[in-house]
């Protein structure tokens, strides 16, 4: 682990706790921070670490497309994957708004034909997804969500924080068919959440885990 990676963790940790603490103004400064440096440097403010930055520079094609041996993802499934969390997330759970994804259209921008989140999709799929998807309208569609998410996070309220997710937006969730059947233990995990426990978790620590992991992809592979 970098130093880069031990600090967001670190920050992480104290996020959680300013959280517990009912301390909104300082968590949602720290959440904004957390949250900016997993995503593309066009969102973190100047000189703030980016980790997708990091992933892919000097990350040609192959690497990104390419599931090694052992593995069950590529570098481009994740990055979906992760995108497609928060939007739905942050979206349709915090927000209660309609997914980037629907409304801008990015199936088509990215020539993917995944409309759900990802998971529990089989190694096949996998592949012909890695292999088929536009990686710069991809990364487009990740910074589409980044930047909803942070407008979100700057217009939350203090009383909303605790608020537990509607079931009436766990039923639209449902009736997109935005989690595969085989994958819905996800959606019940976040019907018992407030909306601070779904900033903690997809909206950070679900990507910076999923990051870990591709950056792990990208070192393998460029051995």
């Amino acid at each position: 682990m970098n130093a880069n990676q031990k600090l967001w963790n670190e920050n992480q940790q104290k996020l959680r706790i300013l959280f517990d603490a009912e301390k909104y103004p300082k968590a949602i400064d720290l959440l904004s921070r957390q949250h900016a440096t997993l995503h593309s440097g066009k969102i973190a403010r100047p000189k703030l670490w980016s980790y997708e930055d990091d992933i892919f520079e000097d990350a040609d094609e192959s690497v990104l497309r390419t599931v090694p041996k052992n593995y069950e993802h590529s570098i481009a499934w994740i990055i979906f994957h992760i995108a497609r969390i928060e939007d739905v997330t942050m979206n349709m759970l915090v927000a209660g708004t309609s997914q980037i994804f629907e409304l801008e259209d990015w199936g088509k921008h990215m020539k993917a034909r995944v409309k759900h989140t990802g998971n529990a999709m089989d190694d096949d799929d996998v592949e012909k997804f890695s292999k088929r998807v536009d990686m710069d309208e991809l990364r487009a569609y990740r910074l589409s969500v980044g930047k909803r998410t942070r407008s979100i996070i700057k217009n939350i309220k203090p009383h909303q924080l605790e608020r537990k997710v509607q079931l009436a937006r766990i039923e639209q969730i449902l009736s997109e068919k935005v989690v595969l059947n085989d994958a819905l233990e996800i959606v019940e995990y976040w019907s018992k959440r407030t909306v601070s426990e779904l900033f903690l978790m997809p909206a950070t620590r679900h990507n910076f885990l999923h990051l870990n992991k591709a950056m792990r992809i990208k070192e393998k592979l460029s051995r």
